[in-house]
């Protein structure tokens, strides 16, 4: 590897993505796209590894995702110049995207008759049919439910539009125009790919731009390997749960982190089959960027000028069962998979916690996504349109508080302006505001809590919350700081016909309606009587945690002219402290849920689930996960052991059989 050259061709590899992700973010149609930026290109070797993604603008979830499998499932043979494909099947494609609304284009580049790299881009389409407007409901138990599927096919012809495939995706969309109009942004950016490399090549020879692609993706390599090589070896686990929508649906999510000199395995066994509700992940057999996260954001925020490209997870290997929840199969739903992918990112915070001297961070809130369908009160049309995401806080770090309006893994993802929202719906933002007193208490406080109310001045229209979570089990703080705030939904707050409707999957919002939401906050790091004084005090003037909230959380005492007093405070710190805090505080919910199912009986039931017939597996951790709750007891593995059998039995199966996925 030549440092000078590698860096050189870092540099113009970036530039390209860059340019084309600004590209789409400038010229798409649908605010999700053009606002939210829930969107992202980027370009890969001939052999689908990627080899620069934009930093500056879009999602970045899929920084390395593989393309392998799609290209081989097309064929490198019937690649030809001028052809774009696009797909939204993240079965066909082992999780190149991984869920419907992700429409998806792959453009073959070649240079003189040869095939030198693939462009690649997607944008989450607002709408692609479906049982519900929006095409996502949390409730959704197959993937027949969420709109349209396509296995790759040619969009484009020797770059002629194909328009037998745009109509398929125009006739089956609630917004057929916008779907149009981001897929041309999209078509755009893949040509401006093509033609800026082969422009490269022409400028320094195809045999130095295909050398230049693999000296990236090795210094990324490299870099990443350094920085993960800082984690002591071992093996550390941590779980973690998902909520579906309904009372007590809780799903299991496991991860053991085995660390070797750099080298580090996520392994995802213990983690419960896939579900009947739209949170299952297709990853495919490859290494996937949405289940290791956390380590590539680990690895960014120690060498932020590692290049984004596949180098990044190549000392990562993933292993997610087949058929489990974050490795599902067909025909499992997957529209609300992003509440999944925060539960694996903070089970994987988990084991960073126990590896790196003094943590990493507490528990995020997690984001949700509000979706409204209803007239457009500029032309009177139904109209499916994206209002806002609604992040709680970031978790609390080691070294920082955590930030208020932020989920990290899902930090990319912009607010829509209240004048966008307003203009485009008939809904009225009456607030949107940060919560006070709801920042967990620690050394380092978590994010606040979200709070937005939204009026409907229109005729019913309905609403679709998709990603809401910690609504049952808080976000859990560390080293003795406090568990997050739950989250929670009110329709018409402070009136008569005040009602909590809980996770929302569909809403009715009659006309003068309001819905107000609050999100979960992150948890807090370390003991709040450690908090610096400078910081408590900015706490309180801006009237973020009040006067009796650091009274009786920080030990702070005032004077009587509402001043901090800082030698009485010290001393009465010195009065409260503990020689010993929890090392996790997960919030009474969870606390008496884990004592009925400990740790490890809780992974066996999710890897004995995963040996049964597949139409047995989840009714198996349902219905005996509900029965042990019930009776309250610590449960054994032998009391498991006989639960399975006589749950099995009831649904008549057989608990030797083993099943394929």
């Amino acid at each position: 590897m030549r440092a000078i050259r590698t860096m050189v061709m870092n540099n113009r590899f970036k530039a390209i993505v860059e340019e084309a992700s600004a590209c789409v973010y400038r010229t798409a149609r649908t605010t999700f796209v053009k606002i939210v930026q829930d969107y992202q290109c980027a370009v890969a070797t001939a052999d689908g590894d990627m080899f620069a993604f934009p930093d500056q603008s879009g999602v970045k979830q899929f920084i390395g995702v593989p393309m392998a499998a799609t290209i081989n499932k097309i064929g490198k043979e019937n690649f030809k110049p001028g052809d774009i494909f696009i797909t939204n099947d993240p079965f066909a494609t082992e999780g190149l995207l991984t869920h419907l609304m992700d429409l998806t284009m792959i453009r073959p580049i070649f240079y003189k008759g040869e095939l030198i790299a693939f462009g690649w881009a997607f944008i989450h389409a607002t709408d692609i049919g479906g049982a519900v407007p929006g095409s996502i409901s949390p409730a959704f138990t197959e993937v027949f439910q969420e709109g349209l599927r396509v296995r790759p096919m040619r969009l484009f012809i020797d770059d002629k539009l194909n328009e037998d495939v745009m109509g398929l995706y125009m006739d089956n969309s609630r917004t057929p125009k916008e779907i149009a109009g981001d897929l041309e942004a999209m078509v755009s950016a893949m040509k401006s790919i093509d033609r800026r490399l082969t422009g490269l090549c022409d400028r320094y020879g195809v045999e130095e731009v295909k050398a230049g692609m693999q000296d990236v993706i090795a210094y990324s390599e490299e870099k990443a390997r350094s920085v993960l090589a800082t984690i002591p070896n071992g093996e550390y686990t941590f779980s973690d749960y998902l909520e579906m929508a309904g009372e007590g649906n809780l799903v299991h999510v496991s991860v053991k982190l085995i660390v070797k000199d750099g080298n580090i395995e996520v392994d995802y066994t213990g983690t419960d089959p896939q579900v009947p509700a739209a949170h299952n992940i297709v990853t495919g057999s490859k290494t996937h960027p949405y289940i290791v996260q956390a380590l590539i954001s680990f690895v960014l925020t120690h060498e932020p000028l590692t290049p984004w490209n596949a180098g990044l997870i190549r000392s990562i290997r993933g292993n997610a069962p087949l058929g489990s929840l974050i490795n599902a199969v067909h025909p499992a739903s997957g529209g609300s998979r992003a509440a999944s992918g925060c539960r694996v990112y903070d089970s994987v915070i988990g084991c960073l916690n126990q590896a790196l001297d003094g943590g990493l961070a507490s528990s995020g809130s997690g984001s949700g996504i509000i979706v409204f369908s209803g007239p457009d009160p500029r032309t009177g049309a139904n109209r499916v349109t994206v209002v806002n995401p609604i992040p709680g806080g970031s978790g609390g770090r080691n070294g920082a508080d955590g930030v208020d309006a932020l989920e990290p893994r899902n930090a990319a993802l912009l607010n829509v302006p209240v004048e966008i929202t307003e203009a485009e719906t008939m809904l009225v933002v009456r607030a949107y505001r940060s919560l006070p007193d709801s920042r967990a208490a620690g050394q380092w406080n978590g994010g606040a809590s979200q709070v937005i109310e939204l009026e409907n001045r229109g005729e019913a229209g309905s609403i679709s919350c998709r990603n809401l979570n910690r609504f049952h089990f808080q976000p859990w703080g560390v080293f003795g700081g406090e568990a997050g705030r739950l989250g929670f939904t009110k329709v018409n707050p402070g009136k008569e016909t005040e009602r909590s409707d809980g996770k929302i999957t569909v809403l009715q919002l009659g006309k003068g309606e309001v819905l107000q939401i609050t999100s979960p906050s992150g948890g807090g790091f370390g003991n709040p009587l450690k908090r610096n004084l400078d910081l408590l005090e900015a706490d309180v003037r801006t009237e973020m945690v009040s006067p009796e909230r650091a009274e009786a959380v920080y030990g702070a005492v005032f004077k009587p002219d509402g001043s901090l007093d800082r030698n009485a405070t010290e001393a009465n710190r010195r009065e409260l402290m503990q020689t010993e805090v929890p090392d996790i505080t997960y919030g009474k919910n969870r606390d008496d849920h884990d004592r009925v199912w400990p740790y490890k009986v809780r992974r066996e039931l999710a890897t004995k689930a995963m040996k049964l017939d597949m139409r047995l597996r989840w009714p198996i951790v349902d219905r005996v996960q509900r029965k042990m709750l019930a009776i309250g007891k610590e449960v054994t593995l032998p009391a498991l052991e006989e639960a399975i059998e006589a749950e099995v039995s009831a649904l008549g199966g057989s608990s030797s059989k083993s099943a394929r996925p």
